[in-house]
Order: C-alpha cells, then sequence, then structure tokens
C-alpha cells in the first residue's frame, strides 16, 4: 500500500462513537487507501477476542504486547513519495483522525487527575525551538537555549507557598509526580543512609518503586477506612526499628481515595517515639499538594514544620500539555547529591539530568495568569461539585465516599468494564472512582450520572446479580448495598 503508516486507524475509528460502540464504519473515509494489512487486521481480532475471554469481562494485561496490535507502524518512504506526496497527505489524515479520537475521549475523561481545561495558544511560537534545561536550574550551563529564568520563577512561587526562604531552597521542575517521589525519597537516602523508608498502603506506586531501585527496606503501614496513615500502627512499627532514622512518605491526598495523611500526627507520633532530629518527611502532594493551601481551615503544609521536601504534579491541577511536576527541598540536604559536571560547566543533582525546557514556560503562564485567587476559586469549584456528584450518587441508590479535604468521588464499581473504559474510570476491587478538576462541570457529572443510572439499571434487571458490597472498602455508612442499605 502506498503511504501505508501502520494499523492504529482502526482503533482510532472505534473509539469514535459517541455511545461507546465500534464507529469504524462512522468515521469520515480518508483521501487515500488506509486498510491495514490482513496480518495485523487478523491479530487485532485475536486480541479482542482474547479481551472477551478474559475474566469477569475485564481486560488481559499482557506485558509486551497490549498495543502492538494497534501501533501505528513507521516505514520506510517509498522512492516516489516525494513526487507523489502521498506518505505526507497520509500523515496528515492520520494526524486529523488521531485529533478527533482525542477530542471524544476528553469529553469522557473523569478517573484520572488531570485538568484538561487549558490553552497555551500564544505559547505555540516557542515550539521550533530544542528548549533543554541541563543540569542545576540555579546555575547555567553551555548550553544556552534553555528557560531557566522561567523555571526559577516557579520555584520561587512554589517556595512561598510552602513558607521557605530563597536561600534556603533547592528544587527543580520534573518530568512527572513520580520523578518528585523519586528525588524526595533519594534526599531521605543520602541524609539518613541506614534510614527505613515508611509509607502507607495507600501511597502512590511510584513510592515502593523507589524503595526498589534504591534498595531501601521499606515497611508498608496500614490505613484508616478514609485511607490516610494509621498512625497507631505507624508507631507500633517505627518502634520495632528504633535504633534505626525513619524516612516517611507522608501523602497529601492519596491515589484512590484522594486521602490526606495527618502531617502533624504523624511528627508528634515520631517525636514522642524518640526519633526527634532521626526522621525525613517526604510530601507527595502529586494533586492536593497545590490545592490544599486553598482550603479553608485544612491542616499546613508548610516548611516550618520538620519536613524535608515536597513535591507535586504540574499537569494535574494546573493543567499542562506534557507530564511534569515540581519538587522542593531544603538547601542544607542537596550538597549531598549535587556533583560537579564539566561537560555542562554547571553542577547536577536532579534525576533526568536533561529536563524538558517547555514545561517551566507553561506554568509560569499558568501560574501568571491566575494567580493564588484564581486558583482558591477552582479549588472551591471543585469541592461544591466533588460534593454534588456524591450526594447524586447516593439519591440514586450508589454507595460513594467523599474525604473532607478531598475531590476525589469514590463510589461502587460499575459492573460494565466497557462503561468504566468509556468514562476512562480508575478502579481498584469493588471500588472506582471519579476526580473533579477545574475541566469538570455540572453539566458533564450530570451526563456520567445519566448514563450510569440508566446502565447500572439494565445491568441488575434480572434481580440475581446485585451491586458489590463496599463495606470493606468505604465502610458501612457508605455502601448502599442490599445488605447495609
Amino acid at each position: 500500500m502506498v503511504g501505508s503508516v501502520g494499523s492504529g486507524l482502526a482503533d482510532l475509528g472505534a473509539s469514535m462513537n459517541g455511545n461507546g460502540k465500534a464507529a469504524t464504519a462512522a468515521a469520515e473515509p480518508l483521501p487515500m487507501e488506509m486498510d491495514p494489512p490482513a496480518d495485523v487486521m487478523a491479530a487485532a481480532e485475536g486480541k479482542a477476542a482474547g479481551e472477551e475471554a478474559a475474566s469477569n469481562g475485564r481486560r488481559e494485561i499482557v506485558m509486551g504486547r497490549n498495543v502492538h496490535t494497534s501501533c501505528f507502524a513507521v516505514k520506510e518512504p517509498d522512492a516516489d513519495d516525494e513526487e507523489t506526496g502521498e506518505r505526507e497527505a497520509t500523515m496528515a489524515s492520520v494526524l486529523a483522525l488521531y485529533r478527533r479520537s482525542l477530542v471524544e475521549r476528553t469529553k469522557h475523561h473523569l478517573g484520572y487527575p488531570y485538568n484538561l481545561d487549558f490553552d497555551y495558544g500564544a505559547l505555540g511560537q516557542l515550539q521550533h525551538f530544542s528548549i533543554n534545561n541541563l543540569g542545576d536550574p540555579f546555575i547555567e550551563s553551555n548550553y544556552g537555549v534553555h528557560s531557566r529564568q522561567f523555571e526559577v520563577g516557579v520555584l520561587d512561587w512554589f517556595a512561598r507557598l510552602w513558607d521557605l526562604e530563597k536561600d534556603e531552597y533547592w528544587g527543580y521542575i520534573t518530568n512527572c509526580g513520580t520523578e518528585g517521589n523519586l528525588h524526595g525519597i533519594l534526599v531521605g537516602r543520602e541524609v539518613f543512609p541506614d534510614g527505613i523508608l515508611y509509607a502507607s498502603r495507600e501511597s502512590h506506586y511510584s513510592v515502593f518503586k523507589a524503595a526498589r531501585m534504591y534498595r531501601m527496606d521499606c515497611v508498608k503501614v496500614d490505613t484508616l477506612m478514609s485511607g490516610e496513615i494509621d498512625c497507631a500502627d505507624f508507631q507500633r512499627k517505627i518502634l520495632q526499628n528504633r535504633d534505626k532514622p525513619a524516612i516517611i512518605n507522608v501523602n497529601i491526598g492519596t491515589t484512590v481515595k484522594g486521602a490526606v495523611d495527618d502531617l502533624d500526627l504523624v511528627i508528634k507520633t515520631l517525636e514522642e517515639s524518640g526519633f526527634k532530629d532521626r526522621f525525613y518527611i517526604h510530601c507527595d502532594g502529586a494533586l492536593f499538594g497545590l490545592m490544599i493551601p486553598f482550603v479553608k481551615k485544612a491542616p499546613k503544609v508548610t516548611f516550618k514544620k520538620p519536613i524535608g521536601s515536597v513535591s507535586v504534579s504540574g499537569h494535574k491541577f494546573v493543567g499542562c500539555p506534557m507530564p511534569c511536576g515540581v519538587q522542593i527541598t531544603r538547601l542544607k540536604h542537596i550538597n549531598a547529591l549535587s556533583s560537579n559536571v564539566e561537560y555542562l560547566a554547571s553542577r547536577d543533582a536532579t534525576i533526568m539530568g536533561s529536563r524538558n525546557g517547555h514545561a517551566p514556560i507553561f506554568l509560569w503562564y499558568t501560574l501568571n495568569r491566575k494567580g493564588y485567587r484564581g486558583f482558591q476559586k477552582e479549588v472551591q469549584k471543585c469541592l461544591r461539585n466533588a460534593h454534588y456528584l456524591k450526594d447524586r450518587l447516593k439519591e440514586a441508590g450508589i454507595g460513594a465516599m467523599l474525604n473532607e479535604l478531598s475531590s476525589t468521588v469514590v463510589f461502587e464499581r460499575p459492573k460494565d468494564e466497557e462503561f468504566v473504559r468509556r468514562w476512562q474510570l480508575a478502579c481498584e476491587g469493588n471500588i472506582a472512582h471519579v476526580v473533579v478538576m477545574p475541566s469538570v462541570n455540572i453539566d458533564k457529572l450530570d451526563y456520567f450520572l445519566n448514563e450510569l443510572v440508566e446502565k447500572r439499571a439494565t445491568w441488575y434487571k434480572d434481580g440475581i446479580s446485585k451491586p458489590p458490597c463496599i463495606a470493606r472498602d468505604l465502610g458501612e455508612e457508605n455502601c448502599l448495598c442490599g445488605l447495609h442499605k
């Protein structure tokens, strides 16, 4: 086939139908033949059959081959491509259809904590430059195409937010929230090389990834029903290792339930257990680290308390077209990590070395446009809409829970996995959640709720199938199954 770029169009077409059914026939025809090869179609059909055969209708995850059957292959241009222009036209068609699929998927996005409401059109003029912030943000390297002046401006803003003076902090803009956790825990390990890492069972998986990467002893701490760390269990476990310093991951919003660990109680537990001056606290604030400063009566995350580092994601509450994050730590801790790099004419204490120089500009742009007042309004809107969703779910007889400082609404897992995929819900066991972000308004929530209620009536109409009991996950008071209703 002339101008072929692969078989991913089959998946794009299937994703375009608003009711969640296959819609390849409804997709607009492309200006030239785009049918995937027969062997690829056969592989795709095999994949679909395999998914249907998976237990409970849930997709089977097979390492290394889930996406190979639907990817856009890279193929060598034909000899006459420059003359015919068919390759360029084909790629333009693929990208146009892909953009349509993104618009459609964005309409049905509720389960992951990304703010999709942003407009960075004014920054398009910078996309022609390879902007790379090599090494330390505060020491300019020989590479001149960087955005350190924007990066440090953003870091100063976050340092003020968390009460740390300019001459007392060090930080950088990371490639994602996971990198912030990797760096914060690494700093803790450098401060206390023989320290033991403690994290609640509901911490983000990147915390346990860090423990494996750094070969650290790691102790998982039980959680309360809300999802926050159980400080009674925490105390029992640190006392079992009282001869070793403690490195603690404190969650400012857990991944599934949006629970905020009680930072003050964690500190009190450490000090009363004989760990004064022998602990390092990293605060994982991927989403709520930027929301909680604007919640009235919420406990403060501040470097006036004995914490070592805080990290947040930039692409979550702020909203950004690429993953990014912010990591802030105390300057006095960073010397152990930093080293001279002659090749850069700079120093480096980051995880990745080369860093996306566009991300700081995007963050700088939004921080300047919205400011503290703008973020406060958006936080209040998210919390209001989250309460609205929780109340509507319970009115419909669907068990649900919303933590006090959170915009993550947890509820019974929908029975139909196609519905789960359509709305891109994050699930764990018998529960699923919606993360109410600034891009989620009441109309979108009503659209979701009405469809869920309608579908749910068909799932359980035979009287044999029953909604799952979620009392063990969310507590009896939040479960509306036949036993606890």
